[in-house]
């Protein structure tokens, strides 16, 4: 199954992206769900899969986690369920990520999807990130506001909401529109009937999370080691001041890490982490390269599995936090840049023997697997 986007994407950077909400209708024409409220339901049961159950009663908020062993006692309204990462765990569902990759691999998230009953919501709130929520079967109410609020609060712990706000988008949207909200908006989605939303989220680091994440690599890596040093050191007449020339120093030794050559090969690895389980289902037994290549000589393309992020930066590629070369140009690129690999493609790099052993070590990982051995595991 795929999808077509109807969507002019310079436009839509130019005027919309991280500026204002809008509403796209029949984004997708003919829309079909690739994913039923059972299979969803089958997910949220699933020790690996991250899921909750949101819903509203007369009592307040609650919110319950996976995985759920049943749902029978739930009402006929006023609640949600949404799973997470659907993208990693479901490859039909995985295909609706792939319009998307316009705005690059690093910068998408995940693929969230939930199913409401009438009046099903997790209430008002706003989001740190950008995001497209497609309209699956059903129909559900948008309601948007400006990006003027600030106070949240929350209801539950494991909610966190706004106040009610004014609306600059008020809308029903059905099967195949779209709403994109940047960072910042507050919004609320009630569903009018069951219905199926598919939520396209876009990574969004904070500086802390970099910083955090750049410090962990420096000590794994042992750098950073020289030591501040003053050879001009004088005396001052306060000995309880630190000199502006002292600090700007020290300011400089992390600076200077960052400026390192160190830090291209550590973003890479960092954005190319999933921030969600991925579905790595090693074969058993492991290929051997001799088998990679007679089933490429039979035509059998390569799928990559769902969420796994491959990712170039510079003269590097990035496989889920791991760093890659290869001495036979294009090959890298072609992981990289294709998702469904056909044997074709293959064929003018795979008697390098370099090659076939980096694809077939890839394969072994659980990274990418032959056409057609997935269906076992999805039923």
């Amino acid at each position: 199954m795929s999808f077509e986007l109807a969507i002019d994407w310079p436009t839509f950077l130019a005027t919309a992206w991280q500026k204002k909400p809008v509403v796209i209708r029949q984004a997708f024409r003919d829309f079909q769900d690739p994913i039923s409220p059972d299979e969803l339901a089958g997910l949220a049961m699933e020790n690996e899969v991250d899921s909750r159950l949101v819903s509203q009663t007369a009592a307040g908020w609650q919110v319950a986690h996976g995985p759920f062993s049943d749902f029978d006692h739930l009402s006929e309204s006023h609640w949600s369920l949404l799973v997470q990462a659907v993208n990693h765990w479901h490859p039909a569902a995985a295909e609706l990520m792939q319009p998307f990759r316009a705005l690059s691999d690093w910068r998408m998230d995940d693929l969230m999807i939930s199913f409401s009953v009438p009046d099903g919501g997790v209430g008002p709130h706003l989001d740190q990130y950008d995001v497209f929520i497609i309209q699956g079967a059903g129909r559900r109410r948008w309601r948007v506001g400006n990006n003027d609020v600030v106070a949240q609060h929350s209801p539950h712990p494991d909610l966190l909401q706004v106040a009610p706000f004014e609306a600059i988008i008020d809308e029903v949207l059905e099967p195949g529109d779209l709403v994109y909200i940047p960072p910042g908006f507050p919004h609320e989605g009630y569903s009018l009937e069951n219905s199926l939303n598919y939520s396209v989220g876009f990574r969004a680091p904070s500086g802390k999370e970099l910083l955090s994440g750049f410090a962990d690599y420096v000590l794994a890596q042992e750098l950073g080691s020289r030591r501040y040093q003053d050879p001009t050191l004088g005396l001052r007449d306060n000995p309880a001041s630190i000199l502006t020339e002292e600090a700007d120093s020290l300011r400089a030794m992390i600076s200077g890490l960052v400026d390192s050559e160190d830090f291209t090969p550590w973003l890479g690895e960092f954005l190319s982490q999933s921030r969600h389980e991925l579905d790595i289902a090693p074969p058993q037994p492991a290929y051997q390269e001799d088998e990679v290549r007679d089933a490429l000589e039979e035509g059998t393309p390569l799928h990559r599995i769902g969420g796994l992020k491959v990712l170039q930066l510079a003269s590097h590629t990035f496989i889920n936090g791991e760093r890659f070369s290869s001495t036979v140009p294009g090959f890298l690129n072609l992981l990289a840049t294709t998702t469904e690999i056909d044997a074709e493609q293959l064929s003018p790099f795979i008697e390098e023997n370099s090659v076939l052993t980096q694809l077939t070590g890839l394969i072994n990982a659980g990274y990418w697997h032959f056409a057609g051995e997935e269906e076992e595991g999805d039923e």
